[in-house]
């Protein structure tokens, strides 16, 4: 059996912020931190609220995923609703990552930019993967690590509790042992220090007090731009062992197949061939005798049509070539900035003149909005003017 035999709970305004709109709940089994976000305090109303659905335990039927994730959409549900209802909390959200000590294994529930690390044997492993757009964009092969840490936009998140009606929530469980220290943690402290910094804390400061201490007053010396919020508890094993010491991670959610895994980067976009075009017409056949007989001065009106059709025909290609060679910028069915090739028009008949070229990782509202109109006016570009476009868009370097 597993048990938490040491748990510590801290947060801190930070240096840059006049008030704290972190939480955290640290009561045995249960483990979460939410990050809140919005106008006055209603991140800090959206933060309580996530997680005091977790305050009176997990219980119900189905798996401790099934459960949590349960919790999470209840804390979805009453933020949004209040976010609705009352004026002064509109557009309030927060994370919330959560985590379930169970008898040979931890449960993870997870939305945001808000994580869970787990350290053992002197090794930290990142247990969540960042909602993030700089972390989607990581996955896609479009940043390193060294332009996601400088990115801009590295604050903006891609999930969150409050904004929809239902949230997607990533669950999944890992085997623990005794002597495995579990960190969970607001975004306050890994803008701040590296993961390289944190385990370096962990693995160095006698006591979770004093290693929880040193954790928020380093980032505080770094800066200290966001509220900082950490959880720590050691796992503890009673009564025999539990895990297996050469157990490995399972549950880990799997890849979006609408993106690329994350050790692979997104295939660059391709130009795609044009549509073939079918045969103008039949080479004439011979016709019979009394058609033969017909006066030759029907010969040469019938060269100059057909003449007239080829020239035609070669004209529209040409035209419909000429199209390949153009692009523009707007917004694909799911909202994210796309590069279309084609010309911007749709015919009464329903055929499109354009065609989708290459989807980038950014949804258009999270493009600045003094900016937004001028990226997504469908100005005709070469394909490498909207790729440079896109690509600068996507770094977070887009000056207009």
């Amino acid at each position: 059996m597993l048990r938490a035999a040491e748990t510590i709970e801290r947060t801190d305004t930070g240096r840059q912020r006049r008030g704290n709109e972190d939480a955290a709940l640290a009561r045995p089994p249960v483990f979460v931190v939410a990050d809140g976000m919005g106008g006055a305090k209603a991140g800090e109303v959206a933060s309580q609220i996530a997680v005091q659905a977790f305050a009176q335990g997990v219980g119900g039927e189905g798996s401790l995923e099934e459960r949590l994730a349960s919790r999470v959409q209840d804390a979805n549900a009453q933020i949004h609703e209040r976010s609705r209802s009352e004026h002064e909390l509109e557009g309030m959200g927060t994370t919330l990552t959560a985590v379930y000590l169970d008898d040979a294994q931890i449960s993870i529930a997870h939305v945001g930019d808000s994580r869970a690390y787990m350290l053992r044997d002197g090794s930290l492993r990142r247990l969540t993967q960042d909602h993030s757009l700089v972390e989607e964009l990581k996955r896609q092969g479009k940043l390193t690590e060294e332009q996601a840490a400088e990115h801009p936009q590295r604050s903006i998140i891609t999930r969150a509790l409050g904004p929809e009606r239902s949230v997607e929530v990533d669950t999944w469980s890992y085997p623990v042992r005794g002597g495995d220290v579990l960190l969970l943690c607001s975004d306050g402290l890994t803008a701040m220090l590296s993961e390289q910094q944190i385990r370096e804390i962990l693995g160095s400061t006698e006591g979770l007090a004093r290693a929880a201490d040193r954790l928020i007053h380093e980032a505080n010396q770094a800066g200290g731009r966001d509220n900082i919020t950490v959880v720590l508890f050691r796992v503890e094993e009673v009564e025999g062992s539990v895990a297996d010491e050469h157990s490995t991670i399972v549950g880990a959610p799997a890849p979006s197949a609408s993106r690329a895994p994350d050790s692979a980067p997104a295939p660059p976009p391709s130009l795609g061939h044009s549509r073939a075009r079918p045969p103008l017409a039949r080479p004439l056949g011979s016709a019979p005798a009394a058609t033969a007989r017909r006066p030759r001065r029907f010969a040469k009106p019938l060269a100059a049509l057909l003449a007239t059709v080829v020239v035609l025909f070669l004209i529209g290609a040409g035209g419909y070539l000429a199209t390949r060679q153009l692009y523009f910028i707007a917004t694909n069915g799911q909202g994210i900035v796309t590069i279309y090739r084609g010309l911007p028009y749709e015919l009464p008949t329903g055929v499109r003149l354009y065609e989708t070229f290459y989807v980038s990782g950014v949804p258009a509202a999270l493009v600045p909005s003094d900016r937004r109109a001028t990226l997504l006016n469908h100005q005709l570009r070469s394909q490498s003017g909207a790729s440079g476009v896109i690509r600068a868009l996507e770094l977070g370097q887009l000056s207009g």
